[in-house]
This record gives C-alpha cells, structure tokens and sequence, in this order.
C-alpha cells in the first residue's frame, strides 16, 4: 500500500488561517527538508484558547501567534508535541506574554516504551549528527507534566494527550474530543515519512505508537508540518506498511551481502532528497537495532551506524 501523500503550497507565514469554528494556524517562516512549509501553530478554542507547538525560538513568529488572538482572548495552556527545537523552545517566551501554562509529556519510571540499546554518544559522534542532537531541548520543564490520555479542558474545548513515543521517547498527539481530530506533531505528516533518530527515537515504540492511534474515531489528522490528512485509518495503515516493506527491503539487502548501512541508503532510498540521507541513514539504523532485539539479524560490535549487521 503505497502512502498517499498530500501536499500544500499555498501558505502564507505569520498570518492567521481559520480552519474550523475551533481550530487556527499560524505558520513558522522555518521551512526545510525536514520541516517542510515551517511549523505550525495551533490555536484551539475561542476565548480561552489552547496553543499546540508554540515553535522555534522566532520572535517573528511569536508576534504572529499572539496578533491571532482576539484582543479579550486568554491563553490557558501551550502544548507541546515534542521537545525538537522546531517545536517546544518558544513556549517559555509564549508563557511569558500569556501568562499560560506549558504542557508537555515528562517520563515517570514505570513509562511503557523501549529503550534504546545504542550509546547516544557513539550515535552522534558516529553520524556526525552533532546538529541533531542540539536539536532537541534538554531543559524543558512543563508546569503541567502530562502521560497518556491526561485530559485538559477549556470552555469549547476537550485535549486528550495521546502517548507515542518512536519519533522521540517524550512525543504526545492531542485529541481534540469534539472535531475528532488528532493534533499528530511529526508522528504522522502528510508529505513524508517521519524520521527516528536513535537512540532518543525507537522503531518499535514507533510501530507501536502508530497501531495505538488506530484505536481512535477519528475524522481528521493535523500534523505540525504540512496540510490536514483525511481518511486517517486509510493513511495510518499506508505508514504501517511503509514501514513494514522497509524492513523487507533491509533484510533484503542483508541477503544479497550489503552489511552496512552507508552501502544501503542509495539503494533504499534512490528517490529521496540526498540532503536527507543522514536522517535515513539513522532510521534505517532504528530498523536494524529492533531486528537485532528480535533475534532476525545480528551485530558482533556496538550498534552503530559504521557497524556491521548480517543475517542471523
């Protein structure tokens, strides 16, 4: 099942878009090969409003954000997907001007999700991913911690947090309870695939993640990056399957004697921008580290995107 993709080219950043009577954008000027248009910005609510991925440290586009706001509109809650810097450094600048409270996902010790095996140092010095690894906020501190399915509440409006760690152990999506919309962060986007970064990214939380918002009615999904996906169940079985065949193609790979990951990105990922083969090269390690914990491949060195794998 190929994954129908869906694009838009028709943004305007920093201005103010009415989606629906209780979803607006404000989208980032920050685009790129892994932010796409830039990031968007949710406003939920109408009165007192909740505000999903305030976005980078861009005082632009903070600014943006609150000439959305009607004049006599309060700010009770920013949410916070992940902790990227493409999505969580401009909630403490937004609280600030607001007065709102950041929310965001904190780990507790009995948190169900995998842990990755691979040392996060040799991963980066490895991947010479340095930039990747700056870009994710150590510091966050969210006034209100949230886990799986805490519910936070406004006058016209009901978020669900959803846990789904894969992308990043601290990811959430939100449930907006009466448009039956899943605020997806960068779990799904609708123009690519999302990218899993070991070690703080885990294939097999991933795959878990994207089975659990199968459970969910939904009408429609808004990643952070890029336009709404319609047909939700439709799109998230295309991801599963995407996936799925990735794994194949490796152990495919394996089989005809391609034991390292650099000699396989060219072959796996012939159509995709070479701009994005350091982050392919790392979800592909993401595949290999969970095919190694299943017992299909094997690694007689630490895990790591220079080792070498082979079919056990």
């Amino acid at each position: 099942m190929a994954i129908p993709y869906v694009f838009e080219d028709d943004i305007e950043h920093g201005v103010c878009k009415r989606l629906t009577p209780l979803i607006r954008r404000v989208i980032c000027n920050n685009p790129g090969p892994f932010t796409y248009t830039g990031t968007t910005t949710f406003i939920v609510g109408n009165g007192v409003v909740a505000i999903i991925d305030p976005g980078p440290n861009n005082i632009s586009h903070l600014d943006a954000i609150i000439a959305a706001l009607d004049p006599s509109e309060v700010v009770s809650h920013i949410l916070v997907t992940h902790t990227h810097s493409d999505h969580s450094p401009l909630a403490n600048a937004l609280k600030e001007r607001t007065g709102a409270k950041v929310c965001g996902f904190i780990e507790l010790n009995d948190t169900p999700h995998t842990k990755s095996q691979i040392d996060t140092k040799v991963a980066i010095e490895d991947a010479n991913f340095v930039e990747m690894e700056e870009a994710i906020q150590r510091d966050f501190n969210p006034d209100i911690p949230l886990q799986h399915q805490d519910v936070l509440n406004g006058p016209d409006w009901t978020l669900e947090a959803i846990h789904t760690p894969g992308h990043i152990d601290n990811h959430l999506c939100y449930l907006l309870h009466e448009e039956k919309t899943m605020f997806t962060g960068d779990h799904i986007m609708g123009w690519a695939t999302s990218v899993i970064v070991p070690p703080d990214g885990n294939m097999a939380d991933y795959m878990d993640s994207l089975e659990r918002l199968l459970s969910f009615d939904l009408d429609l999904l808004r990643p952070t990056h890029g336009p709404a996906i319609e047909n939700p169940k439709t799109f998230i079985n295309a991801y599963i399957t995407h996936r799925q065949n990735r794994e194949e193609q490796i152990l495919g790979q394996l089989a005809k004697g391609t034991t390292q990951i650099q000699d396989m990105i060219p072959l796996l990922y012939a159509d995709t921008d070479k701009r994005l083969y350091p982050a392919a090269a790392m979800s592909v390690l993401a595949h290999l580290e969970g095919l190694v914990r299943t017992g299909k491949v094997v690694c007689n060195s630490e895990i790591k995107l220079s080792s070498d794998f082979q079919l056990k």
